[in-house]
């Protein structure tokens, strides 16, 4: 997937003492090093690419989430509190017989404030396969917030909504 280099600067957001903060609002792209952008839309790609290689190895998806991550997602009426919490309830999905062969990020878009805090928001598309080979496509609005720990970016929360299909 390509996406063209822009890089634009905004002076937007304030801090609890009301001063005002640094937005960066980076698009992937930097040819040849890789920026902010590029470090946390590939830290998101690796985790989908270990789903996809196996599902079971839970600890592989989620090394890059620290220990207080938390989620919204559709599948749960409140908010999941823990990476310990996240890993339980996904290492249970990873005995389902779907199994993710597909993963896409459509639209990203990557803020990054003050060098250390990255919001990234963007359209989930993917594909799962069920044990008798029928596929069924996965769509979700997504948002996913990092920071920035010993120079890696981390996850510390993230939120999925669905993405219903349009009504005809």
């Amino acid at each position: 997937m390509h996406f063209e280099h822009e890089n634009k600067k905004n002076d937007v957001g304030i801090n609890r003492g009301g001063r005002l903060l640094g937005l960066h609002d980076e698009r992937v792209g930097s040819a040849g090093r890789p920026g902010n952008s590029d470090a946390v839309i590939t830290t998101v790609k690796a985790q989908w690419a270990a789903d996809i290689k196996d599902p079971t190895n839970v600890a592989e998806q989620s090394k890059d989430q620290l220990e207080d991550y938390t989620e919204f997602n559709g599948q749960y009426a409140t908010r999941v509190d823990s990476k310990a919490t996240n890993s339980r309830l996904a290492e249970g999905a990873a005995k389902s017989s779907e199994k993710r062969i597909a993963a896409e990020m459509l639209n990203p878009k990557v803020q990054v404030y003050n060098g250390d805090v990255a919001v990234l928001t963007y359209n989930y598309a993917g594909l799962t396969i069920d044990k008798d080979g029928k596929t069924e496509p996965n769509r979700a609005k997504s948002t996913r917030v990092f920071v920035k720990r010993d120079n890696k970016w981390v996850l510390v929360h993230a939120n999925f909504a669905s993405d219903p299909l349009p009504k005809q």
